[in-house]
């Protein structure tokens, strides 16, 4: 078992857990990452771009002028991608991007992204993170007191004063242990766990 300190949101060293080593304490292994990653933002992208092609769009299919003597190039219809209005050549058609991966993987992805985090000394274990008010002032207080930047906040349950206090701060984002995902604990540079959260997270990533 791997043993973290507890904080309070003074920084204060309030006790200690032990986490366990099939979760935080795995080898990280980029490939694997990079997999769970690229399948995550592919599966966000909408695929709806969509355009005509020149048997698409309405434009008569009668040939423009004659094939000789006008000194002109020659022309068949008016649906040519060549011309303005016509059709688009290879044009874009509603698809999905999603790329599938197994569970198994993305579980595994999520172990190592946490693991990560630990072993860099970028995970901070809180008791709880009840602000007193809701005032953005107070939650830039606490970040001050870890002196961190660009940070994901995992919680147990819905906490209004924390969530609203935070909106208005655009480097940090704040989930409940539910949505735990790789690209978000890749994409901020540290991570704080309520303490509640964590046999959440374990049970989730070791069942």
């Amino acid at each position: 078992m791997a043993v973290i300190d507890v904080y309070n949101l003074q920084k204060e060293k309030a006790s200690q857990i032990e986490l366990r080593e099939d979760v935080f304490g795995v080898p990280v292994n980029k490939h694997v990452l990079h997999q769970v990653v690229v399948s995550q933002l592919a599966g966000r992208r909408s695929g709806t771009a969509s355009a005509k092609t020149r048997s698409e769009v309405n434009r008569s299919g009668r040939k423009l002028y004659r094939q000789k003597g006008t000194g002109r190039a020659r022309a068949g219809n008016a649906a040519s991608p060549t011309r303005k209005g016509g059709g688009v050549i290879f044009a874009p058609k509603p698809r999905q991007f999603a790329q599938r991966v197994p569970k198994k993987v993305r579980r595994l992805a999520l172990r190592m992204a946490l693991s990560d985090k630990f072993q860099s000394d970028r995970l901070f274990v809180l008791a709880d993170f009840n602000l007193p008010d809701l005032k953005t002032k107070g939650f830039l207080g606490v970040m001050k007191n870890f002196d961190v930047r660009k940070a994901l906040i995992v919680t147990d349950q819905a906490n209004v004063n924390l969530e609203r206090s935070s909106r208005n701060v655009p480097w940090v984002k704040i989930m409940k242990s539910e949505g735990l995902n790789v690209y978000d604990l890749l994409n901020h540079e540290h991570l704080f766990l309520v303490q509640a959260a964590i046999p959440r997270i374990e049970e989730a990533l070791v069942s």
